[in-house]
């Protein structure tokens, strides 16, 4: 039998990337990709809101790798990348997943593994039971579910129900959200984990560190692993190859949402709760824009601002991430020539006032 032959009857690993709103799910998938060895990977995302920052950020990964041997090849979809933008990607998994994941399988000769980036509202358990689906079982295996949880949040009691990670100094702190609906989203993303990946460990002292873990322990069995990380920098073997075949024990997780159903309450999806949008503007004053995305942070209830800058006087176009009180700024590449230069931010927050967000970006345009 020929190799091609062999090949089409090898089922196509597949990672499923799922972790709450900013713990860094994107950095790790940029990572992995320019560290792939030339594999062939089609990448499927599901971003909340309605500017998809994340797939623009990936696509130049390969490109952006010095050795173009070392990074992936992405496959498939526009330029290698399936967008799943309307809506939540576990409230959509026969309507958008399926399909695509069919698509996948017509070219299965073509694709070594496929990555998939979930909402950071999204609980992966609806989406790993769809790969026992005829016509994907066949071809498709859940190589791991890998859940990424940031390590400062929870040390500092956000999203964690355990009275002790919520420190007194940190009580009259505005910023910590101890919405039930929230901390169970958490529990849900843990319960379903393959490995666990806590990232930004760097910004963590030791009495942090040992908080982090003792909430992962609460929550997980002790047979699933814990990575700490820096900036999304992990060793390709730790994230691929785990050939957990997840799909074959995951009705047997049983999590808040299960439980919500089996006893008929009615209850909302975590991303009910949040008000997004989508602020596009012009040039910019870099320094203003910091400024007034720092004032955003100060003075709403904001969880997550990502996007893009056209900087005044800048050929390249600089990405802005924040999430709590903590801003990153770069500049990743430069401005196509078939480009307009543009500033486009996605906020995700709750009780957020658009007129007034917008009137304070605003005032950085030049």
């Amino acid at each position: 039998m020929s190799t091609a032959n062999n090949m089409s009857f090898k089922k196509i690993p597949t990672t499923v990337v799922t972790g709450f709103l900013g713990s860094g799910k994107t950095t790790l998938l940029a990572n992995l990709l320019k560290k792939a060895k030339g594999k062939r990977i089609a990448v499927i995302m599901n971003e909340f809101g309605e500017l998809d920052i994340d797939s623009e950020l990936l696509r130049s990964c390969p490109l952006e790798c010095d050795d173009e041997d070392e990074a992936a090849v992405l496959v498939g979809g526009d330029d290698g990348i399936y967008e799943l933008a309307n809506g939540c990607i576990c409230c959509t998994v026969e309507e958008e997943f399926l399909p695509v994941m069919k698509k996948l399988v017509e070219r299965r000769d073509q694709i070594d593994h496929i990555l998939i980036e979930t909402s950071g509202l999204a609980l992966p358990k609806p989406l790993v039971q769809a790969f026992n689906w005829p016509g994907i079982k066949e071809y498709c295996t859940v190589d791991a579910v890998i859940t990424l949880v940031d390590g400062p949040a929870i040390a500092a009691g956000r999203f964690a129900a355990d009275e002790d990670k919520v420190k007194e100094q940190r009580a009259l702190d505005e910023s910590l959200d101890h919405d039930p609906s929230l901390q169970e989203l958490l529990d849900d993303q843990l319960n379903s984990a393959d490995l666990v990946v806590v990232s930004k460990s760097d910004l963590l002292n030791e009495e942090e560190q040992a908080r982090v873990k003792a909430v992962i322990e609460k929550r997980v069995p002790s047979s699933v692993k814990t990575a700490y990380i820096n900036n999304g920098d992990v060793p390709l073997e730790v994230l691929i190859g785990i050939n957990a075949g997840t799909e074959k024990t995951i009705d047997k997780v049983h999590n808040h949402h299960d439980h919500h159903h089996a006893h008929g309450a009615h209850h909302d999806h975590a991303h009910d709760h949040f008000d997004s949008m989508v602020i596009s503007l012009g040039t910019v004053d870099a320094d203003k824009l910091k400024q007034s995305v720092e004032k955003l942070l100060n003075e709403f209830n904001l969880f997550r601002i990502k996007g893009f800058a056209a900087v005044e006087n800048k050929p390249m176009r600089q990405v802005l991430q924040a999430v709590g009180k903590r801003l990153e700024v770069h500049f990743d590449r430069l401005w196509e020539a078939t480009e307009t230069p543009k500033t486009e931010l996605v906020l995700i927050g709750k009780g957020l006032d658009e007129a007034a967000v917008k009137a304070i970006l605003k005032s950085a345009e030049v």
